[in-house]
Order: C-alpha cells, then structure tokens, then sequence
C-alpha cells in the first residue's frame, strides 16, 4: 500500500491510552435488514458510549497527548460530536476545553457540549466559520488548537474502528463509512488497506455536502460555496489537501446519496434495527439502498457513527414519505 500520513504501529497503540468504554463496540449481523437491502450486512455501532459518537476514540488520544506534556487548553471547531467527544475526554484529565460551534448546529449537541463543562463559543455561519474562529482563538490565548482529520489523533484514534472491524469481525466484501472532514474514513480505510486489502473501502457523502467527494474524484480539492443537507456532521466545504491525499490511498470509492436515502436508510435502522441515529450515521444504508445491485449477494460492514440527533426534527424525518424520490 502506498504511504498516509497514519502508521499501523501507532494506531495500536492508541487502544492503550483510549479509555475501554469507547473501545470494542458492538458488532453484530443485523439479518432484520438484509431483506430489504439485499445483502449481508454488519453494523459496527459506535453510538454505544458516553458521548454516542466515535469521536472520543480521537480526542481521547488528543487528551491523553496534551495532559502527558502538561498543557491544560484546548480549542476546538465543532458541528456538535467531537465538541462533545473533546469536552469529555478534557473532563476527565482536568483540560479546559473550548468549542466554536454555528449557533444553527443541533441544540442537543450544543446543550451537551455545555452540560460536559466545556466553554462553548457560537458564531454566525457555518462550520467552517467556526474553523476559522477557533483558529483565531488558539492564535490569540496561544493554546492547542485541534482540527479534526488535519490532527493525526483524530484519524488515528478513528483508525481503531478499523483493527476491531479486521482483528475481530468476520470477512467482509465492503466497508461502508461515511464521509466529511475525513478522519473516520481514513483512519478506518488505512487499517482495512493495510490488513484486509481485498476488502472494498467505500465513502459516502449526502449530494447535498459533496465536497470531498467532488475532490476524491478529480484527485484535487473542490470547495463548495455552501451546503443543503440534514446530515450536519458531515457538512463541510473546505476540504484539507493532506486529508485528500490519505484519502486518494485508501479509498475505493466515493459515492453521494440524496437526502430521501438517507432519511429512509434513518428509519429502517429505527424499524429493523431499533437504533435512533443522526442522519450522517444512516449514510451507509443510503448507499445500499441507492444501488442494491452493486451490493447484492455481497457482505457489508457499515458503521454506524452517530446519534447524538434533535429528536423533532428526528421525528418529523422519520415519519415522512418513506419511499425515496429520485
């Protein structure tokens, strides 16, 4: 395999300084799915920990890193998951921690970041203004500023996903992760490229946050002047050039799902999996339900990263046409 940025030996190694209740989730055949979709499919469920996302797999790393050296802040840029995965991990080892958010991101998220004790800064716009303030304030108070999929922690902490997937699960023909800033998807897509290679890495992105997509298929970034999706965890812009070139090495594909996928593949994990997710979490069952024949016959591992979701605007989804439109 050609080089990334992530290294194998450090990723095991993270398992060490990552605290065991983020570690070893749940992966489980989920049959109840399969008629619908055609395939044998595996969830990988990275919604059952404290912060019910994958992020503190990273920012666990990111924290043990900056206690270990003595440094006592840390700014981050956040749509609402690592802002809470970083509060917590922070929490834990006496961080003060800071989080720009757009003042437009889920209010559970925003309300959680709050209740885990970290600073919590809104800005107007979107997220990558909020990049762009957290910047500033690392530059200003001279602290850690951590930006997620650029910080190799964040990718190699999400990369652990990838050992218990390759070291405990069964053979898989595909992995079906989603997609934003990159750090889950290379992270897993290193460890799945360097430990089962014949295994099919396969990133999925909402045609309404196409960014890294547009940018993996031209082998150069592609920003977009604005984004239209539910899926708030995985809509940037501005894709990172590094984090590209990662990705252009591990990754298979890239395909984008529309919106009616996503909310459907939302409700039949609610409906045969019982699993209240965020809609960036159901990307993997959008991909398979936008092209069954691809994946007919073939077994797939998805992982479900998120749930940290407003239960209203969840409702009102979930309850909608349940039938995608093209």
């Amino acid at each position: 395999m050609q080089e990334t940025r992530l290294d194998t030996a450090r990723i095991r190694a993270a398992r060490r300084v990552i605290d065991p209740v983020f570690l070893d989730t749940p992966l489980y055949r989920c049959e109840a799915l399969e008629s619908g979709l055609g395939c044998t499919v595996s969830i990988k469920l990275e919604t059952a920990n404290p912060v019910r996302s994958f992020k503190a797999r990273g920012t666990e790393v990111v924290a043990s890193r900056l206690a270990e050296h003595g440094s006592r802040a840390v700014v981050c840029a956040s749509a609402g998951n690592l802002g809470q995965a970083l509060a917590w991990s922070g929490r834990t080892r006496g961080l003060d921690v800071t989080v720009v958010a757009s003042r437009f991101a889920t209010r559970a998220k925003l309300d959680r970041i709050r209740a885990l004790g970290a600073g919590l800064e809104l800005v107007d716009g979107d997220h990558e203004t909020a990049r762009e303030r957290a910047a500033a304030i690392a530059r200003h108070d001279g602290i850690r500023l951590l930006e997620d999929s650029l910080d190799i922690e964040t990718c190699e902490g999400a990369a652990t996903i990838g050992l218990e997937l390759v070291d405990t699960g069964p053979a898989f023909d595909a992995v079906l992760v989603a997609l934003g800033g990159g750090a889950l998807a290379t992270g897993v897509g290193h460890v799945v490229k360097a430990l089962a290679p014949g295994v099919e890495v396969i990133c999925v992105q909402p045609l309404g946050a196409p960014a890294m997509t547009h940018s993996w298929r031209r082998r150069r970034v592609v920003t977009t002047g604005s984004t239209d999706t539910i899926a708030d965890g995985v809509a940037g812009r501005c894709p990172i050039p590094v984090v590209l070139d990662d990705l252009l090495v591990v990754a298979d594909d890239a395909v984008l799902v529309r919106e009616a996928s996503i909310i459907a593949g939302m409700r039949m994990l609610l409906d045969h999996a019982g699993l209240v997710v965020e809609p960036s979490a159901a990307l993997g069952v959008a991909a398979v339900l936008e092209d069954r024949d691809r994946f007919a016959g073939r077994h797939v591992a998805t992982i479900v990263c998120g749930s940290n979701v407003d239960m209203d605007a969840y409702h009102r989804w979930v309850r909608a046409d349940p039938v995608p439109r093209p």
